[in-house]
């Protein structure tokens, strides 16, 4: 069996340059295909921004310019008017300025909430695509914990990202042209002096990502903690057991640990950027200082001071805006590759050039095990081992055994939730491995040892069971009927109508009005083949024996498989396979196995004997 490939950690990997572009590239196109129209929008209102600062500063250089001959000449129409229209200009950009923010704050909340909608619905169709050896692997957790959590919101934030730095470059080099026209150094000194200060953003974005990397399966702990402190059905043992202060420790413990790794390296960041900062502050006075010394001088005007302070000002403004931008859209590109990750895991349970699409009306000759082994990912125990088995078309098979003896793990490969990891598996003369999983599994009705509890109505939790065709009411009564859970439906306030469990302030159930419910679910199925796990463990001995009557009624003329450790459910079967440690070590049906004496007959004895002390 393959065991599923997952992503090598980036914990200490930078991302280059080719791989930012690559990264870019990739969101570029989630983003474009969840809200092309929304994203085009939005850099057109990027550009437009970046555009009016730059005419802001030139307006208020020739309004200041404007008001020189009013000082001189005294205030009259002609010496006001140009001031007038310069003062109206400007309040036209400033207004627009407002106007483009309010835009565009909308555009991004909008163009956001698709983008976070279509990223679900990939990792959702991923989930599904992946085969349960990636649910057995706590790091596939992991992974799957960065790309729904750290990722989703990552992709609109990086190309926003972008977006800004496209616009802050935009006014950046229309305001390093105008300081040029004082001096070609004084643009080179204002980009040299924010070289510190880009150390430290890059530094401390890859810092803070590998410190998520590092802990995310603590994280993933305190979401557990947090989950058992704080959900019904762990209340009741809590409080029985008094557990609460040992779950609350254990969350305060990891929480104290995630903390201070988090204040630690803000404080290291804090003191980093003082530093840099006090670099810019010095080169800021310096080239000020020199301005000032110009216009005593007389070298500049007024309006030329007023428009170097602003461009100057703002220049450094928009340094420090565009290495935060710069920044969070590094930090968002390393947290994006969490993201292309998970969404490049691949199944290993796959189809083949030999896979061909089979619909089986029903089975003829059965279902076999040729020297199967299988052994789950991380575990070091063979849970079959050269197992071997048939299962007649037709009948009903019935497999028994102790906890632990494998009897879960043959539905599993039935299914193709698993490939052996040595040997195959038959349906009639056809492999398995042959049949595209969907196939197999649209042709089975399977009722697992613990079924989902669903939390809909009892009407909409029988139809899950087959749920594309739509079917009559009449269906899902004698799906109910025919599992022995009408009775416990009829029992509920609005029969077929209440929600059940209280999860959304249902009704709930026992355990084994639970086991009732899936039953019928799995009834409505109207497959060739019928898997139950354990399907009377909840019931009682009376209600066993009617539940056993109807179903032999059922399931005439289909191939059935009842996994089951009681004996009193198995003796009806057509076939009975006694399993231990993996292997079959007894075949037969019930007069044939109690004749001979073996594993079956004792515990056939001991249980039936037990059950006549209880009654």
């Amino acid at each position: 069996m393959n065991k599923p490939i997952l992503p090598p950690s980036i914990t200490t990997k930078l991302v280059t340059i080719y791989t930012f572009i690559t990264l870019t590239r990739q969101t570029a196109a989630i983003v474009w295909e969840a809200s092309g129209f929304w994203s085009m929008l939005n850099l057109l209102l990027l550009f437009i921004r970046g555009v009016l600062p730059v005419a802001s500063v030139y307006i208020i250089r020739e309004l200041i310019n404007s008001m020189i001959p009013i000082i001189n000449a005294g205030g009259n129409w002609e010496t006001i008017k140009p001031t007038v229209l310069w003062i109206v200009l400007l309040g036209a950009v400033l207004l627009l300025t407002r106007v483009l923010s309010s835009i565009l704050n909308w555009v991004r909340t909008v163009e956001s909430e698709f983008v976070q909608d279509y990223i679900k619905r990939l990792i959702h169709d991923k989930t599904a695509e992946l085969d349960l050896a990636f649910f057995e692997n706590p790091e596939f957790y992991d992974c799957l914990h960065r790309a729904s959590i750290d990722a989703v919101n990552r992709p609109v934030a990086l190309l926003q990202g972008i977006g800004n730095i496209i616009q802050h470059s935009i006014t950046l080099l229309a305001m390093a042209v105008v300081l040029a026209n004082y001096g070609l150094w004084i643009p080179v000194i204002l980009i040299l002096s924010a070289i510190p200060a880009s150390y430290v953003v890059f530094r401390y974005a890859r810092f803070h990502n590998q410190l998520r990397l590092r802990t995310t399966q603590n994280r993933r702990y305190c979401n557990y903690y947090d989950g058992i402190l704080t959900s019904r059905e762990n209340a009741p043992e809590l409080r029985l057991f008094g557990l609460h202060d040992h779950f609350k420790n254990a969350y305060r413990l990891l929480r104290r640990q995630l903390r201070n790794d988090k204040i630690s390296l803000a404080k290291n960041q804090a003191l980093a950027e003082l530093i840099a900062s006090s670099l810019i502050l010095v080169a800021t006075a310096f080239v000020m200082l020199w301005m000032i010394w110009k216009a005593m001088d007389g070298d500049v005007t007024l309006g030329d001071l007023a428009l170097f302070y602003q461009a100057f000002n703002h220049g450094q403004s928009l340094i420090r805006t565009f290495l935060s931008s710069a920044g969070q859209t590094y930090s968002n590109s390393l947290f994006i590759e969490n993201l292309f990750q998970f969404l490049s895991l691949k199944p290993t349970v796959m189809i083949t050039d030999s896979t061909v699409k089979h619909h089986y009306e029903n089975l003829t000759k059965g279902i076999t095990f040729h020297n199967v082994s299988f052994q789950y990912p991380n575990s070091e125990r063979m849970a079959l081992d050269k197992f071997n088995m048939t299962i007649p078309a037709g009948k009903l098979t019935a497999v028994v055994g102790t906890n632990g003896a494998g009897k879960s793990t043959i539905i599993k490969l039935l299914c193709r939730f698993y490939d052996p990891t040595e040997g195959y598996i038959t349906f009639d003369d056809r492999k398995l491995t042959d049949l595209p999983p969907e196939d197999i599994r649209s042709m089975s009705t399977v009722l697992f040892q613990e079924p989902v509890h669903y939390y809909e109505t009892a009407q909409q939790n029988i139809n899950l069971g087959n749920i594309v065709p739509k079917h009559e009411f009449s269906d899902i009564a004698a799906a109910a009927q025919d599992a022995g859970a009408e009775s416990v439906i009829k029992r509920l306030p609005d029969s077929y109508k209440t929600v059940l469990g209280k999860f959304f302030g249902g009704e709930e159930l026992s355990v084994g009005e639970w086991q009732r419910i899936a039953l019928a679910r799995a009834f409505l199925r109207k497959t060739p083949i019928i898997i139950l796990d354990e399907p009377t463990s909840a019931m009682d001995p009376w209600a066993e024996a009617e539940w056993l009557e109807r179903f032999s009624r059922l399931i005439v003329g289909r191939t059935a498989i009842v996994i089951t450790h009681r004996f009193t459910t198995a003796n009806k079967a057509d076939l009975i396979h006694v399993m231990d440690a993996g292997s079959i070590i007894e075949s037969g049906n019930h007069t044939e196995l109690m004749n001979l004496k073996g594993k079956y007959a004792t515990s056939w004895e001991q249980q039936t004997r037990n059950r006549n002390i209880c009654v």
